[in-house]
């Protein structure tokens, strides 16, 4: 499939590229890491103001969506400029508001989620809720309930330093029932779709930088990109991102349309994509050598970000298992 965005998806990309480009995000990133929100919360406002949460909120509660293409075109940026924070959380956590039917806490959250002026993170996997910390609050599903809770436990180390973990403590439950259920099913799918497309975004930086990098570094008197072996290590990476580009398109459309292979479509993109990224990390930890080690090399947060996005919202196995049954 030949995905071709429309001159104002382009153009919506290219502006939230150009405002990223300008807001130093990998020293946010870093204060992210150690437990400085302000900055994050000023550029996630920053986001908020360009439109990106809007995308995922319905008009009636003050957003312009859902419209899960123009979310993935956004989220590939995101990604590309390693942005910290629970975004695809959030967004998820309006697909399932969103879904679950009007309530108090989605006339709440929601028009505060499209404005910018609410952190959520959905907690609908495991135990831990990513970034609960800087969250405003934390929605917990269990089954057929859901809770909602601004208490946590103690904050756990992650692979991504700027990827924060801790379990939802306590909470007042908000509603029961099988609606519960069906409502978190799709938000997962959509918390897997937008993963896929931060994924590609940066599986790309990291292309994109180790190529720069490989053209500029020498050895043996000339450049390593030079080097057949480097080459095909490069050309590799970018054929496995080429090929998880339409299938990241392809499942943002599906799920626009309603389609019963949305599901699948977007399990096929999120191992496509999480692949390629983790690839790409790997190609251009092994490209810069004993610098690409180092946690002072700004790559250095692309890098371990890669694996974390990788496996979260279903891993490469349980993705191939939801691509399987439903074929």
């Amino acid at each position: 499939m030949r995905f071709l965005a429309t001159a104002e998806q382009r153009e919506f990309a290219r502006t939230l590229d150009a405002l990223l480009g300008t807001c130093g995000t990998p020293a946010v990133a870093r204060a992210w890491a150690a437990g400085e929100h302000k900055p994050g919360r000023e550029l996630w406002a920053r986001i908020a103001a360009a439109g990106v949460f809007a995308l995922a909120v319905a008009e009636r509660h003050g957003g312009m969506g859902p419209l899960p293409v123009e979310l993935a075109l956004s989220f590939v940026e995101l990604g590309r400029h390693a942005v910290p924070g629970p975004l695809a959380e959030t967004v998820a956590a309006a697909a399932f508001l969103e879904r679950l039917g009007e309530s108090a806490a989605a006339k709440d959250l929601l028009p505060r989620i499209a404005e910018g002026d609410a952190v959520v993170s959905l907690c609908a996997r495991g135990p831990y809720a990513v970034d609960a910390d800087a969250a405003d609050t934390v929605l917990v599903v269990g089954g057929d309930t859901v809770r909602r809770t601004d208490a946590h436990g103690p904050v756990q180390a992650s692979l991504d330093p700027a990827r924060r973990l801790a379990r939802p403590l306590g909470g007042g439950i908000l509603a029961t029932g099988p609606a519960v259920a069906a409502a978190a099913a799709h938000a997962v799918d959509v918390a897997r779709l937008v993963t896929a497309a931060q994924s590609l975004g940066v599986g790309r930086t990291l292309l994109t930088e180790t190529v720069s990098y490989a053209k500029q570094r020498t050895q043996f008197h000339r450049p390593i990109g030079s080097f057949q072996a480097v080459k095909h290590r490069l050309a590799d990476t970018l054929i496995g991102l080429e090929f998880a580009q339409p299938l990241v398109y392809a499942a943002a459309l599906a799920v626009a349309a309603g389609a019963p292979s949305a599901g699948r479509e977007v399990a096929a993109a999120k191992v496509a994509a999480g692949e390629a990224a983790h690839a790409a990390a790997r190609t251009a930890l092994q490209v810069h050598g004993a610098v690409g080690y180092t946690a002072e090399l700004d790559l250095s947060l692309w890098i371990r970000k890669a694996r974390p996005l990788r496996d979260a919202w279903g891993t490469p196995a349980e993705c191939r298992a939801r691509v399987l049954a439903a074929s």
